[in-house]
């Protein structure tokens, strides 16, 4: 009974599922409230990592032994939103889980050898073409298995990883630095340049090494297939002639110069008797002639430039 009290006492109540997301939701508002930087770990659905590089590490993680016991409470937690905070620098991470309590978890990785860097990056030399596809994990299936080499690629293994957790297990890897291993493969999904930040290399570096490996005949190769006005002549038999430059447009007559010359040009009308008789009567019911004419001759005609 005493050794149970003892037991009871160093392990801390159990805490429901749901209890421990509103609690982790909770510390990540008051984090933000009190202007603390929080970058929380969020899954949506049941999938932790969607993208080659988050795959990969966590693919990484479950083909090593030595955590196969504690990497399923570690998914659990990471999928519920236990990890609050989660900062990745240069061969070190920090997070921050939320359990029965807040737990404070630091891990070490080892950087990368600069000659294990230089395998690589030889070994990937003129096989990676822009540094989105490096990104998106848009590569040949060589490229692919030697980046994620076990031992020599730039995934860790259990040697070159040490992690402390501040809650009171004391197995070799407890379940909240699980779900931290678990919320690097999550954060690589946005942000896989991290993964090089992490193992301490440049992934500028395999770009740039690409580049220089590519034969100068390949590049003068390149330029040649942009045809010159000459090869398009021979190629096709026609004789390409300069455009010439377009004459000067032409000033075009106001709409009153085009009534002036239409008025100028329209032929004279003579007046019908009828228009003659319907003048006159108009001159003795109006007194003056229709239309502003002169004389009884011009009173039934339009104005000039009128149809």
């Amino acid at each position: 009974m005493a050794r149970w009290h003892r037991y009871e006492n160093y392990w801390p109540p159990y805490v429901p599922v749901a209890e421990r997301k509103a609690k982790a939701a909770e510390e990540v508002a008051r984090r933000k409230k009190q202007g603390k930087g929080s970058s929380p770990i969020v899954i949506q659905g049941r999938t932790i990592a969607s993208s080659f590089w988050g795959k990969a590490w966590c693919d990484n993680l479950e083909r090593y032994s030595d955590y196969s016991n504690r990497l399923p409470r570690g998914r659990s937690y990471v999928r519920n939103g236990s990890v609050v905070d989660l900062q990745i620098a240069a061969g070190s991470v920090q997070a921050l889980v939320r359990g029965s309590s807040l737990y404070e978890i630091r891990i070490r990785i080892s950087t990368v050898s600069n000659a294990r860097w230089v395998e690589v990056r030889n070994d990937c030399a003129g096989a990676i073409d822009s540094l989105v596809e490096l990104l998106q994990g848009k590569f040949s299936k060589a490229v692919m298995s030697r980046i994620t080499q076990r031992d020599t690629g730039l995934f860790p293994s259990p040697k070159e990883i040490q992690f402390k957790c501040s809650c009171p297990d004391d197995a070799s890897m407890c379940k909240h630095i699980a779900a931290v291993l678990y919320g690097i493969g999550a954060r690589l999904d946005s942000s896989p340049e991290l993964l090089f930040a992490l193992r301490g290399v440049d992934h500028l570096q395999l770009i740039a090494q690409a580049a220089e490996s590519i034969p100068a005949k390949a590049k003068t190769a390149a330029s040649n297939k942009v045809l010159k006005t000459d090869d398009l002549s021979s190629m096709f038999g026609i004789e390409l002639v300069e455009p010439e430059s377009p004459e000067p447009a032409r000033k075009t007559a106001s709409p009153r110069a085009k009534k002036a010359v239409v008025g100028a040009h329209q032929p004279e009308r003579k007046l019908t008797p009828s228009k003659r008789r319907y003048a006159l009567l108009s001159v003795k019911s109006t007194g003056r002639l229709k239309n502003g004419a002169k004389d009884v001759a011009t009173a039934g005609k339009k104005p000039a430039g009128k149809k």
